[in-house]
C-alpha cells in the first residue's frame, strides 16, 4: 500500500529518561460501560506524549484482570483483552474500576475484590467508574464518604449503601483518596482534573485540544490561562494556532511552519496575533512553555535540565534565561523559596 506523503508519520522525538507523573492500572467490571473506560484511558494517552505519538511517557497505564487471558465484555459488546495479571501493587497512583450493568458489573471475584482492598490500605487512590462506585460500597471503601452516583441508580445506591452519602450532582468526588464519577462524559473531566494535578495544565489542556473538547466542566475548573483570551478571542486561526502551541510545547517550531498549518502567511498571523492580544505568535508559545515549567518547578522533582527539555528548550541555560526574564528570579532560586515556604507553613 502507497502512503500519502501528508499521512506519514513523524519521526518522534528521542524518550526523555524522566519517570511518570501518573501510573494507572484499570479493573474491568463484567458488562462494564465502553465509553466511560475509553474516555478515561484516551486522556491518558493524549497526556503522555508530545504531538500524536501516544507513548507512554509522562502517563502510563494498563489493564489487569485475575484471568488476563480471557477478553473481559463490555455492555455494548465489545471485547478487551487485559494485558496483566493482577500481580503486586507495585508504585501505581491510581486503580481505576469501571462498572457497567447492574447487577453484572458486581460479579466480580473475591480474590479481585481483595486486591482493591490491598490497594486502598497500601495507599493507592481508588477510583470508582460508573456503577464502580456500587462495587467499591460493597467492599466497604465509601463507608462514610461522599461519592458521585448516577441520578439513575442513586435511589438504588442509597438504599442499598446508607452509611455513604450519594450524591448525583456533581461530575466527581474525591473523598479521602476514593474518587468517584457517575460515568458517560464525567470520566473525561476527572480524567483531566488527575492530570492537571499532577502532569501540569499544559498537558491537561493538550489532552483537551486533542479530544475537541472546549473547556473541563465542573467547580474544579483549571486556573486562569494567560493566554486564553487568545484561545477563544473569535478567530479561527488564531484559536488554532494557540491549541497547536499547547499541543507541541516539548517541540516547538518555526512560525512559519506554525502559520502553514493554519492556512496563512507569517505574516497575517503575526498581525491577527497582534490585534487579538497584542503580542506575537513567538511569545505566546514562549510563555505557554514558560507557564508549564513553572509549574513543574514546584509540582515535579525532575531537575531544571529535564524542564528545559520538556519545555521545548535546547539547554538549561536558554530556559533559565527566560525563567529569570519573566520571573524575576532564577528557576532554581523559585525552586528553594517556593518549598522553604511549603516547609514553613505546614
Amino acid at each position: 500500500m502507497t502512503v500519502h506523503p501528508a499521512l506519514m508519520p513523524m519521526t518522534p522525538p528521542e524518550l526523555p529518561d524522566i519517570e511518570p507523573d501518573i501510573r494507572v492500572a484499570f479493573i474491568l467490571c463484567p458488562k462494564f460501560t465502553l465509553l466511560p473506560f475509553a474516555a478515561f484511558i484516551d486522556s491518558l494517552r493524549h497526556a503522555a506524549d508530545e504531538a500524536d505519538h501516544s507513548r507512554q511517557i509522562y502517563c502510563t497505564w494498563k489493564i489487569i484482570a485475575e484471568d488476563y487471558e480471557t477478553p473481559v465484555t463490555a455492555s455494548c459488546g465489545a471485547q478487551v483483552l487485559p494485558q496483566e495479571p493482577l500481580g503486586e501493587i507495585g508504585d501505581l497512583n491510581y486503580l481505576v474500576v469501571v462498572g457497567g450493568l447492574l447487577p453484572h458489573c458486581l460479579d466480580v471475584s473475591e480474590s479481585t475484590r481483595q486486591y482493591i482492598r490491598a490497594a486502598h490500605q497500601a495507599g493507592i487512590s481508588i477510583v470508582g467508574l460508573c456503577t464502580g462506585s456500587f462495587l467499591l460500597a460493597e467492599i466497604g471503601l465509601l463507608d462514610g464518604r461522599r461519592c458521585a452516583v448516577h441520578s439513575e441508580h442513586v435511589t438504588a445506591f442509597r438504599a442499598l449503601f446508607p452509611i455513604a452519602t450519594a450524591l448525583s450532582d456533581e461530575m466527581y468526588i474525591n473523598d479521602r483518596e476514593v474518587l468517584t464519577c457517575p460515568g458517560g462524559t464525567s470520566a473525561l473531566d476527572l480524567a483531566f482534573h488527575l492530570i492537571d494535578t499532577h502532569c501540569g495544565k499544559a498537558r491537561a489542556f493538550k489532552g483537551l485540544s486533542s479530544l475537541l473538547i472546549e473547556h473541563h466542566r465542573s467547580a474544579r475548573r483549571f486556573r486562569h490561562r494567560p493566554h486564553g483570551h487568545l484561545a477563544a478571542c473569535g478567530n479561527p486561526k488564531v484559536e488554532t494556532a494557540v491549541e497547536m502551541m499547547e499541543r507541541h510545547i516539548a517541540n516547538p517550531y518555526l512560525i512559519s511552519e506554525l502559520a502553514d498549518q493554519v492556512g496563512c502567511s507569517e505574516r497575517e498571523l503575526c498581525r491577527l496575533f497582534k490585534k487579538h492580544g497584542d503580542t506575537s505568535p513567538a511569545e505566546t508559545w514562549r510563555n505557554i512553555r514558560m507557564e508549564h515549567g513553572h509549574w513543574l518547578l514546584l509540582n515535579s522533582n525532575r531537575t531544571i535540565t529535564q524542564i528545559s527539555y520538556e519545555c521545548g528548550f535546547s539547554d538549561a541555560a536558554h530556559f533559565n534565561r527566560w525563567f529569570k526574564t519573566i520571573y524575576k528570579e532564577s528557576p532554581d532560586a523559585y525552586r528553594r523559596r517556593r518549598r522553604k515556604a511549603k516547609r514553613i507553613n505546614r
